[in-house]
């Protein structure tokens, strides 16, 4: 398929020439880079949000431009302060003039022992993974909601929040918030306007550190159905979907390779997810 094919679908659905995008967390090479990439490359003008790696965005941001002949800005604040939230999106809307697609793909994960654990971690976890994204939302669903067009927000979450595993209390909390908050911004959103979808997207293992061992490696690829650990482009391809398929809201959709339902006698996997 073509990039023009590929380009006018989104332009279908949300009836403009020129679609506009902001993803949380992508200004590192991680996986919210390769879903501001990829919605790029199918026509969207984009925005993406970074705290601390503006440089490596905007350099990015560059590059895109003359690859996809989309104009790309980077926004950017901690997602810790609430005000951030508010700001990123409305400097996205006003530099483009509307507002079609949100991501949320910020996110922070560090293993630790459940006894070393402080309220103020779990706060700072909760604050980022969970009411940022929902602040996020709210700043965008009152865009979307004055658009006739209007809009979509994909979250992300993470497969694992059904077989959550140790070192992570605080995280995965966090994470599993994400489950239900999809489903009431979908129906709060939804009844201000009925073209606004609300989906998530639930990652497994798809972007290990370069410190991973060969045998973790293969020991995660064998813990998933297709026996292979997935990619970045996986998780994009999932968003694309979510934007363009206009039936389909308040669903949590595992992109895990069917790790979510199928368990090796014996394994015991760590976190190793992007």
């Amino acid at each position: 398929m073509g990039t023009t094919d590929l380009r006018s679908r989104l332009q279908n659905v949300f009836e403009t020439d020129d679609p506009v995008a902001i993803v949380t967390g992508s200004g590192s090479p991680r996986v919210g880079r390769v879903i501001a990439e990829e919605l790029s490359r199918r026509g969207c003008h984009v925005a993406l949000h970074a705290n601390t790696s503006v440089d490596e965005a905007e350099q990015a941001a560059s590059q895109w431009q003359q690859r996809f002949g989309r104009e790309a800005i980077v926004v950017q604040g901690p997602l810790e302060q609430d005000a951030t939230c508010d700001a990123i999106v409305d400097q996205t809307h006003q530099h483009f003039g509307r507002l079609d697609i949100l991501v949320n793909s910020a996110a922070i994960w560090t293993p630790t022992r459940l006894e070393n654990i402080t309220g103020e971690e779990i706060r700072r976890y909760f604050q980022i993974n969970s009411v940022a994204s929902l602040l996020c939302a709210r700043a965008a669903g009152r865009h979307m909601v004055a658009q006739s067009s209007g809009g979509c927000i994909i979250n992300l979450g993470d497969w694992a929040t059904v077989r959550p595993y140790a070192e992570h209390a605080a995280y995965f909390p966090s994470k599993g918030a994400i489950e239900v908050m999809t489903r009431s911004l979908a129906v709060e959103l939804g009844a201000h306007n009925a073209r606004i979808r609300v989906n998530c997207v639930q990652p497994g293992p798809v972007l290990l550190s370069d410190d991973v061992s060969q045998e973790t490696v293969n020991e995660l690829a064998d813990s998933t159905l297709v026996r292979r650990v997935g990619t970045p482009e996986d998780v994009a391809h999932a968003v694309s979907f979510f934007c363009e398929n206009t039936f389909v809201t308040g669903v949590c959709l595992p992109v895990d390779g069917g790790r979510s339902i199928f368990a090796p006698d014996g394994l015991q996997i760590g976190r190793n997810t992007g």
